[in-house]
């Protein structure tokens, strides 16, 4: 565990290093703000549109599709500027496993992820003010969108440990994480009941981040999105230890 805490706590103090930490915090705040009350126009009483209720669906709607491009950003860069700077080898002959980098390296993510979300708190205080809503709900969407980030990231960085830079390992997550995202769409169902099997159509759109997702945001946190979230996250972890070994025995 000590080594894992090494690995953790170098990758946390490179991202607060630098001002991408500082940049990264001040868009995604800037761009969940923008949308929830522009865009979506929250609690807008001069909008007949407007939601005008004291929640934060409007909020947490965006989510799925502003980690699509933010977390890959995250991501891009915990192998590819390992390999890019050199130090890849390095870390991998010191006596820390594979695993142990991994797992180190996508906390350390994560955690940063995390107090961007926390700085969301503004959002809870208006709702707070402006009526009386469901605390489970919010702390329920607050998960959901925490575990739905940690699930881009696992992606991110298994991909990231495949790619040779960071352009390439930034528009590759964003594909494979845009997939995940639209298994669920009608389009993307009757495309796959046109000639797949009724179960294949089941399992695309069981994969779908916004159908999970919105089950936890509607409070239901179930074992059924709770185990796609974390099954996600251990099985691309797995698959970058594969990767890294095979990139070690070559």
């Amino acid at each position: 565990m000590s080594r894992l805490y090494s690995v953790f706590k170098r990758e946390f103090k490179g991202y607060f290093a630098t001002p991408v930490a500082y940049v990264f915090i001040v868009i995604f705040l800037f761009l969940t703000g923008l949308f929830t009350f522009n865009v979506s126009r929250f609690y807008d009483p001069r909008d007949v549109g407007s939601v005008g209720q004291a929640d934060l669906r409007a909020f947490f709607d965006w989510h799925p599709w502003l980690y699509l491009f933010l977390i890959p950003a995250v991501a891009m860069r915990l192998w590819a500027e390992e390999r890019k700077s050199g130090t890849i080898e390095l870390l991998l002959t010191l006596p820390v496993s594979a695993a142990q980098a991994i797992v180190g390296k996508f906390l350390a993510a994560w955690a940063f992820v995390g107090i961007a979300l926390a700085l969301t708190f503004p959002m809870v205080l208006t709702v707070l003010y402006l009526g009386e809503p469901d605390v489970g709900l919010i702390v329920a969407g607050y998960i959901g969108s925490f575990l739905m980030a940690g699930a881009y990231l696992a992606i991110g960085e298994c991909v990231s440990a495949l790619a040779k830079n960071q352009v390439v390992s930034f528009i590759v997550s964003v594909v494979i994480c845009l997939l995940f995202v639209l298994s669920g769409f009608s389009v993307v169902q009757e495309f796959f009941q046109s000639w797949a099997p009724a179960w294949f159509t089941q399992a695309v759109s069981s994969m779908s981040f916004l159908t999970h997702f919105g089950s936890l945001e509607k409070g239901l946190v179930g074992a059924p999105s709770l185990v796609f979230f974390g099954s996600l996250i251990v099985g691309w972890l797995s698959a970058c230890a594969v990767i890294l070994e095979i990139k070690k025995a070559e």
